[in-house]
Formats: C-alpha cells, structure tokens, sequence
C-alpha cells in the first residue's frame, strides 16, 4: 500500500528530478516507510511505500530485468503467487518477492489487456520506454485512487491525490462549479470529475493509455449480468458453497508480511470476515478491532465485543469522548484535498489510527452492503413502491403528517428516517436511492448557489444510461450503488481516513472472485423474504452470535445533529456567515442562515445539508485561501 505520482512530458521535454519529488514528498502519510523515484527523458515516476510484502526488497519503482519498463504502483496483487510460476516459466527472472515486480512481467506477457488478469485492489502507472507509452489503470471495484490531468504540450500528470498533481507546475488551484455542485448533490464527487479544473479521476475498472501525447481511456471490466433462478442451484444448496468462495477470498486477503488485524463493528459484515479467518487459522492470533463512544445512541462497541468473544479473538477496544471526534475536523481538513461529506470519515480515522497502534493491515467488511442489498434503503424501495401508487390527496396527507412530527437528532431517529424516506420516494428507481443519499436536491442547489448551470435532471438520466438494462429493479439499484456510492463514498472514506496514518485496509468482499459470483447471484438470493443480506446470513449463522444476524443496520455515525447545533456552532458561524459567503460568492447567504436558523430551533433537522456545507468550508478555507 503506497502513494504514487508521476508525469510525462510531451514532446519528448526532459523530466525535472524536483517537480517528481515534491509531487511524491507530499503522498508521505499513504506511505511513510519509504520513498523513490525514476527520471528518464521525458518520464517522471514517483512512489511512498507502506512495506507489506517483501519488506526488505520491494522498494519502487521497479523494472523488467532490462530496464525498458518501469511500474509504480498503489495496492496488493491476491493471485500474485498464481501468477508469478507461468511468468518464470516463461522466462521472466525475479529479484524480489514483491507482487510488484509480477505487474511488470505480466505487462511485457499482455501488453495492456494484462489487466484483465488482476485480482486485486490497484493504481499503477507502467512506462514502457520503447513504446513510449504510459499505462494508468484503476481496480475493478474502486478501492484505490488514482487522478490524472493533461498538461499543455500534451504531457500528462498523474498521483494517488490530487495535492499531488497540485505540486506541478502546470496545474492550477482552481474550483470547478460543475464539481461543486455534484459534491453539493452526492456529498461526494464521483469519477470522473474532481473538486479541481482539469483534473479527473480515473473511474473503477478503467485503463488509461498515453501513448506519444494522444490519450485513450476505456473501461476494461464490467460486472457479469445476474443468473435467473431456474437456471442456478436452489437458495438452500447455494449457501455452503457460497461460504466456502468467501472463506478463500479471506484466505487470500491475509497474505502480508506485517502485522495483521481485522476492523469488527459488531455487524454482519465485518463480523463474517472475522468468523472466516478464524476458520483459517486460530482465533487467539487473530487481533480484532473496535472503538466506542460515550454517547449510548452512537455506540456499538457492545456488539463488536460480543462477537469476540463467541469468536475468541484477540480484541482490542477503546471508547472515546465525542470530543475528541470532532476535534479532528481541522486535521482531517489539512489531508482530505477535495470535499468529502460523510461524517463517518472521523471515527473511521479514528479506529485507523488505533489499529495502527498494533497492525500494518486491517481487513474490514466494505462491499458487502452494496453487493448484496444491505442497506435499510433497499428496504425502502419496496415501501417506495406502494407509497407511489397512492393516490396524489393520500400522499399529501402523509407528508403533512411526517412533516408536522418533533425534530430528534439521535442516530437514526424516526423522524429522520421518515423524513429522508420522503425525500426520494415519489422518484423513478433506481435513482430515488440517490435522493436518499444526498444532501440537495436539484430545486434546493438553486437556491443554494449564486451561479450554477448543472443539470440535475441531465445526471439522473446518465446515471440510468450507466446501469444494466435490468428488468429486475433491485440488480438496477444494486448497480448503481456499486457504480457510484461504494467507490466514490465508501471505499474513498476508507482509504483516505487509513492511509492518513499509514494503514492498509483490505475488503475481502471486494475479491475479484467473489464479486462475480455474488454479482452472479439472483437477486432474490440478496434480498428476499423481507431480509437483507439473504444468503451471507444464512451462511454465518452458527458462526456468529445469532442476535447480530438480526441487529438493525446503524452503520458508523456521529451525533452531527447535535454538535451542529452546540459544540460546532462556532465554527458553523465562522465558516458560514454572512459576510464570509458574501465575500466567497458561491452560496446564497439568506438560505444558507435559514437552515442554519432552523436547525438551531428544532424546526427542521438539516444535519445532512450543513455538515456538508461545513465540511466544503473547511477544505476551501485549508486550500484555497
């Protein structure tokens, strides 16, 4: 796991050795163990290393046995070792037991169709000197970064974060409004727009080539189409297979020469990758993860404690003030280069930065929600459903009485659940998921911002034209979360809060393997009978305590609600008053003082919309002024 940058300049303009080390010096946090550059001619290539595998020899970047192919790269290869025989059969001479080196070979086997191979989580930039060819390529699902730019005189710039690109001299520090309103619409910005102007992100499952300054970008994997229920084996024979695939997927997520751990919230997810390990090896090696908080409605330590000890892990657990929470807000400023609007980024640092205490790798349970219908929205979507067919005076009503229901800022209260439900249900599916999500809807940016041209409607209909033409409206659904939410919110969350503090954090999940199989999978197999997560819980069962199986999903939460409204107010004042946004000129002062007012009375509860509206403040304040 590492940090990568690097350029290459067109016209054959030699490389300058100081712009690739200021571009590379500013990825240390994502890798603190090391760091190395390669300047040739016209390319530049830059790598942090966090050493996990071949410790002693792997440093980057690193070459074919000539010298005529460079690779850096960001990630962990899991079929390395199936790789790495047919390669030296066929030649190839290895001079570390890094699965980088296996990049490089297989590339000189593939040409560029060697992603195709890959299972693994990745960015990496392969430079091959006698084609005069750059290769960026991003995993299938997401799970690692990678940005890139064009440079005038058609070079092209690329890093795992934007402040690295932000370090050449040929990249400007400008605000995109395009992107600005999509951070406003998702509370993300999704690929391949950034927060900056002329810098993309690579989406997931895509290659990028530059070759002789012209520029080709493709996706290279799409997910297989669901198999029909007549045609796989019943629900009841699927589940012990289904284990089985997911225990080898942990197996091979395990792989490390450091220290390893796994992140267990007390859910199903993480607690199934638990479960799975401990049936590869013995639980009392297996260091296990939690945090807690003093606040009861947001604390699920209990539960992560109850499944270590069914388990009999080594668990590690450490409660927190909510305090020491929101404290963080500056700090996670000063790393996070774009705007980044789920709270939960804080206590996902802050359980990173205790792992990392005792271990170098933690595995978690990401993936699992989007893959096989977890969330409480897909629940939604059923009521969604009945709710449309009301007649127009029936939904009046309920929406009157929703509305007319007492402000609660606990984690996941009634009303907010109500009120989030109405926010999207009257929208065509899949797409009323995203109003679920976000934090504005298109007539609520129009008010909000002073001068804006983007085009609510316009996104929704390239998001559908994005989905599989699925008659089922779940795998649609599913789709779109694999497509947008997993890699632009969560897999982001996950990455930047652990790599902050020089932690890997794998998601068995995620596995190249499993996520066809489960893709695979009828949708009635995800949810069906009124429960999410079908068939992964019916294959932990027994496995874990039973009353996890039936835990409502809380997910990560802060009490946002309420620091908005005490603790943060200050900074709410600062950050968004009036004569800052006036001088700013991006938001309109009067809505912006209106939810504000609102929310401090108990009239409405905006925490979604403030927080992230602060925490856009926050990153312009640490980047842009």
């Amino acid at each position: 796991m590492c940090g990568i940058a690097g350029f290459v300049n067109g016209q054959d303009r030699p490389a300058d050795r100081g712009v690739i080390e200021a571009m590379t010096a500013v990825l240390a946090r994502r890798g603190p163990d090391g760091s190395g550059v390669h300047v040739a001619g016209p390319v530049a290539l830059g790598h942090r290393r966090l050493s996990i595998i071949d410790v002693a020899g792997g440093a980057q970047p690193l070459s074919n046995e000539d010298g005529t192919v460079w690779v850096t790269y960001n990630g962990e290869l899991y079929n390395e070792l199936d790789l790495r025989p047919g390669l030296e059969a066929r030649g190839h001479r290895y001079k570390t037991r890094s699965d980088t080196e296996t990049l490089v070979h297989l590339y000189e086997e593939k040409g560029v169709e060697f992603v195709d191979q890959l299972n693994g989580m990745f960015a990496l930039a392969i430079w091959d000197e006698p084609r005069g060819r750059l290769v960026l390529a991003r995993d299938r699902m997401g799970q690692k970064p990678l940005y890139y730019a064009e440079l005038p005189g058609g070079g092209l710039a690329f890093g795992s974060e934007p402040k690295a690109l932000l370090e050449h001299p040929q990249i400007a520090r400008a605000l995109d409004p395009e992107s600005l309103a999509r951070y406003l619409f998702y509370e993300y910005i999704p690929a391949p727009y950034s927060i900056w102007r002329g810098v993309r992100k690579l989406p997931r499952g895509h290659v990028l080539v530059w070759e002789r300054g012209a520029v080709r970008v493709a996706r290279y994997w799409s997910p297989p189409s669901p198999t029909p229920v007549s045609e796989i084996a019943p629900f009841e024979q699927a589940v012990e297979p289904f284990w089985s695939a997911f225990r080898e997927a942990v197996g091979r997520h395990r792989r490390s020469d450091v220290p390893l751990g796994v992140f267990l919230s007390g859910g199903v997810d993480s607690s199934s990758v638990a479960a799975a390990l401990c049936e590869i090896e013995p639980a009392a090696n297996i260091h296990t993860f939690s945090i807690g908080f003093e606040d009861p409605s947001f604390d699920e330590s209990r539960h992560a404690l109850e499944v270590a000890r069914f388990l009999g892990t080594n668990h590690h657990a450490r409660t927190f003030a909510v305090e020491q929470v929101y404290e963080l807000l500056p700090e996670v400023a000063g790393w996070l280069d774009e705007p980044f609007g789920d709270a939960s980024i804080l206590p996902t640092h802050l359980l990173s930065r205790f792992a990392r205490e005792s271990v170098t790798v933690a595995l978690g349970g990401d993936g699992a929600d989007e893959l096989m219908a977890g969330y409480p929205t897909f629940e939604a979507e059923r009521a969604a459903r009945l709710y449309r067919g009301l007649p127009r005076p029936a939904r009046a009503l309920a929406e009157a009485a929703v509305g007319r229901l007492p402000v609660d800022h606990r984690n996941f209260s009634f009303d907010f659940k109500l009120k989030q439900f109405l926010r999207g249900a009257a929208e065509p599916l899949p797409l009323a998921h995203q109003r679920w999500l976000g934090s504005f809807s298109g007539p609520e940016l129009s008010r909000l911002l002073i001068d804006h041209d983007f085009d609510v409607e316009a996104e929704h209909v390239a998001l559908d034209r994005a989905l599989p033409a699925a008659a089922d409206p779940l795998a649609r659904s599913l789709a779109l979360y694999q497509e947008t939410y997993l890699p632009e919110d969560i897999l982001t969350k996950v990455d930047r809060a652990s790599m902050a503090c020089g932690l890997e954090v794998r998601a068995p999940f995620l596995d190249a393997e499993l996520v066809d199989q489960i893709v695979r999978l009828p949708s009635s197999y995800k949810y069906g009978r009124g429960r999410t997560k079908r068939l992964l819980k019916a294959a932990v069962a027994g496995r874990i305590p039973a009353a996890i199986l039936d835990r409502p999903k809380k997910g990560f939460g802060i009490p946002a609600a309420r620091w908005l409204r005490g603790p943060l107010g200050p900074m709410l004042d600062r950050l968004l008053g009036r004569d800052r946004l006036e001088r700013q000129g991006l938001f309109q002062p009067d809505e912006v003082a209106r939810r504000i007012e609102e929310h401090r009375s108990g009239a409405r509860d905006h925490r979604k919309p403030l927080w992230t509206l602060l925490m856009f403040q926050l990153w312009h304040e640490q980047w842009l002024e």
